[in-house]
């Protein structure tokens, strides 16, 4: 997002951390009701450009947001829409994607006030691991022909019982309603909104063999110094990896592996 859509987004962030920071509103239920509306606008162009057009007064807009949504949802949900819908909008399709991900943020806050966070965080890699392993798994749940109740499905038989709630609550969503993303996009951005909520950077470790809890340890507190904020250890194993380590922060990758130092060393022989 862009210029006044950024600064829109931040604002309702702030509306939702202020809301789910009180004990009277569920944070769950606020992300189902979150989740309608995105759904509402995304399949009702005419009206989310009713909403976002900046030729029509803010007061208007909230008015009429107020009175569609007061008897669908909850009142801090409709006042939440509401307040977005004053703001100002670079594109009308940046309140949808707004929506979206404050639907996934409440749910992640759900997990954080559950304690259940950092297992989410774990399920959502794991999760995204096996689907980049299996072909088959990821064209069934990418097959635009299959119905949302035989993805739902599929998922519930993956999932149910086997993760928390949130996390299967968060994939189906993103399964059955990509609104133009791909698997793996949806899954690495709650992968992101998960560390977000505890202001932690994501480092993706793969080794040669597990590491100990001291080696995590030690790893994530020379990660935490090196960039200035708390890490959170997303751990995978491949053999193929040498004698080593390699970990990748966003795009930058660090790799410390054997194989690499010994090309390293090569490339400096031959300079």
């Amino acid at each position: 997002m862009n210029g006044a859509s950024r600064e829109a987004l931040a604002a309702a962030r702030e509306r939702l951390d202020a809301l789910t920071d009180s004990t009277s509103v569920n944070a769950a239920s606020l992300a189902d009701e979150l989740a309608a509306v995105t759904a509402l606008l995304d399949r009702e162009v005419s009206l989310r450009r009713v909403l976002t057009d900046p030729a029509q007064d803010a007061q208007a807009k909230a008015e009429l947001a107020q009175r569609l949504l007061g008897t669908q949802v909850s009142g801090p949900a409709a006042d939440l829409v509401a307040g977005m819908v004053r703001s100002r909008w670079s594109q009308s399709r940046d309140l949808v994607d707004a929506l979206e991900e404050l639907a996934d943020t409440a749910d992640l806050t759900a997990a954080q006030q559950a304690g259940k966070l950092d297992d989410v965080e774990d399920e959502l890699f794991r999760f995204g691991r096996i689907v980049s392993g299996s072909t088959e798994l990821r064209a069934a749940l990418t097959d635009r022909k299959a119905t949302t109740s035989a993805k739902s499905g599929l998922l519930r038989s993956l999932l149910g019982g086997r993760a928390q709630l949130v996390t299967e609550r968060l994939v189906t969503r993103l399964v059955t309603a990509p609104r133009g993303r791909s698997l793996e996009a949806g899954l690495e951005s709650l992968s992101k909104l998960a560390a977000e909520r505890r202001d932690r950077m994501v480092a993706i470790v793969t080794s040669a063999v597990p590491l100990s809890e001291p080696q995590k340890q030690r790893l994530g507190a020379a990660l935490a110094k090196l960039y200035g904020r708390t890490m959170h250890l997303n751990l995978d194993v491949d053999p193929e990896v040498i004698g080593g380590i390699r970990v990748q922060v966003g795009d930058e990758v660090i790799n410390g592996s054997l194989a690499d130092r010994i090309e390293d060393a090569s490339r400096r022989l031959a300079g």
